[in-house]
């Protein structure tokens, strides 16, 4: 399992960054990430560029996800986007290990653990997340399954410790761990502890919405209420919605595309998962806020928003094999191991087959375009840029996504990659096409750099 784990990583790591050289990648969310990570070697922890407004915020304000922090050292060694990227692979794959130790438990089958093992590498939505850019959140897969087996052994200081680690990667794991607490009190019979991890995590996700985001945000609320709009805008806003207008939250939640979402979610399980109920409730609130989200990629599961719902779907389906005859088990395990691969076969991260994640490939001439175009933009100087472009340029103090250019001194322009910050998750070609042609008239800036639809400026002005 520790070769295959080595082996994946090599393989997926590798092709992460492949993804990223061929400007797949985007400032929105890896280049993000990269500021924020080098701007903590530099002595100004988790500052980085807001790609709405163009300030320069703490990321704190936006998600509190601190365990970018530990990942500055790291930065010391190898400074580059590619250390993230290797890092999520290398993560992703380390989960192999507690799957594998809870499927010895419930298998009782060194070859049923065998096939678990591999079916965890081919589970497609950890396969597909270590390649939708760099998120902490997704750290929480392997953090959270490590968890679970150290709950399960009852050791619960170790428990703590990874637990601490996994709420530490987003606002929202403290749900999760919540709902562990719960499964481990009833499963368990342990109600003191199970209680206090419940409390414990709970507390984590309310003082993270309710104290740190607004005081890293000069008081406001969290930008993703508006997500949420037609459900009430906001936790108390959902409550109230709930008691006076209950059918419009049932049909958030009800919808074509939500039962789609859950099918996929458990369909490379073989939907063995749903044999083990119980500790399937840790993962409802994170399925919730998915379902009631009015964005369309939170209830898509290549994406990361489902970090928080895979470890506990791989645990259940590992636990759901103890129901079984030992002969049944190994048949169970081939069968979840060939719906996942059959899944992963017929939706294949690669270019091409999701527009955000995978999109098409540039033909070389213009990625060769492209790299000259980064090549004259002097390093450090603050700098606009859009989407794709950005995540190559995010190593800087101040890192705007185009149309945004105030204070900026140079501006890198890829006019076939037409997305604007505020404008959702589809591209606006139209207003794209204006910000540019208002970009060249402008007197201030002039044009430095102009082949395969790159062009690149420098404010003269």
């Amino acid at each position: 399992m520790a070769a295959a784990a080595a082996v994946w990583t090599v393989a997926i790591g590798g092709a992460a960054i492949w993804r990223h050289q061929q400007f797949l990648s985007h400032r929105f969310d890896l280049g993000n990430m990269v500021q924020a990570v080098w701007s903590t070697t530099q002595g100004r922890p988790l500052q980085m560029t807001d790609a709405a407004s163009g300030e320069q915020i703490t990321r704190l304000g936006a998600h509190v996800d601190p365990i970018l922090v530990l990942l500055a050292p790291l930065w010391w060694i190898y400074p580059g986007p590619e250390l993230l990227l290797v890092v999520q692979a290398a993560a992703l794959a380390a989960g192999i290990y507690p799957a594998v130790r809870l499927a010895l438990k419930y298998t009782e089958s060194a070859l049923a653990a065998g096939l678990l093992g591999a079916w965890y590498l081919a589970f497609p939505w950890i396969v597909w997340n270590a390649f939708d850019e760099f998120h902490p959140v997704t750290l929480a897969i392997p953090l959270l399954l490590y968890a679970i087996w150290y709950l399960d052994e009852h050791r619960i200081s170790t428990f703590a410790v990874l637990a601490g680690l996994a709420i530490i990667t987003g606002e929202l794991i403290g749900l999760t761990v919540a709902g562990l607490g719960l499964w481990y009190a009833i499963r368990y019979r342990r109600f003191r502890v199970g209680g206090a991890i419940s409390l414990v995590g709970t507390a984590w996700t309310v003082v993270a919405v309710a104290v740190i985001v607004p005081a890293f945000s000069e008081g406001e609320a969290s930008r993703y209420y508006d997500r949420f709009e037609s459900v009430g805008g906001s936790p108390t806003g959902l409550l109230t919605k709930l008691f006076t207008d209950p059918l419009v939250v049932i049909e958030q939640l009800t919808s074509a595309t939500d039962i789609k979402y859950f099918v996929w979610l458990v369909a490379p399980t073989a939907f063995l998962a749903l044999l083990a109920p119980l500790l399937l409730i840790a993962a409802l609130p994170q399925l919730g806020v998915n379902l009631l989200a009015e964005w369309s990629t939170a209830a898509l599961p290549m994406f990361h928003y489902v970090s928080a719902i895979v470890p506990i779907v791989i645990a259940a389906t590992i636990m759901a094999l103890a129901r079984f005859s030992a002969r049944a088990r190994i048949v169970a395990a081939g069968v979840a191991l060939g719906a996942a691969l059959l899944f992963l076969g017929a939706y294949p991260p690669r270019p091409g087959a999701q527009t955000f994640i995978f999109p098409e490939t540039y033909p070389s001439e213009r990625r060769r375009a492209m790299r000259e175009a980064l090549e004259l933009i002097p390093p450090s100087v603050p700098v606009t840029a859009t989407n794709r472009l950005g995540a190559h340029l995010s190593e800087r103090r101040v890192i705007q996504l185009f149309p945004e250019r105030r204070g900026a001194e140079w501006a890198v322009v890829d006019t076939r990659n037409p997305w604007l910050p505020g404008y959702g998750e589809a591209p606006d070609p139209r207003d794209f096409r204006r910000e540019v042609d208002r970009l060249d008239r402008d007197p201030d800036w002039q044009l430095r750099f102009a082949r395969e639809g790159v062009r690149v400026y420098e404010r003269v002005s």
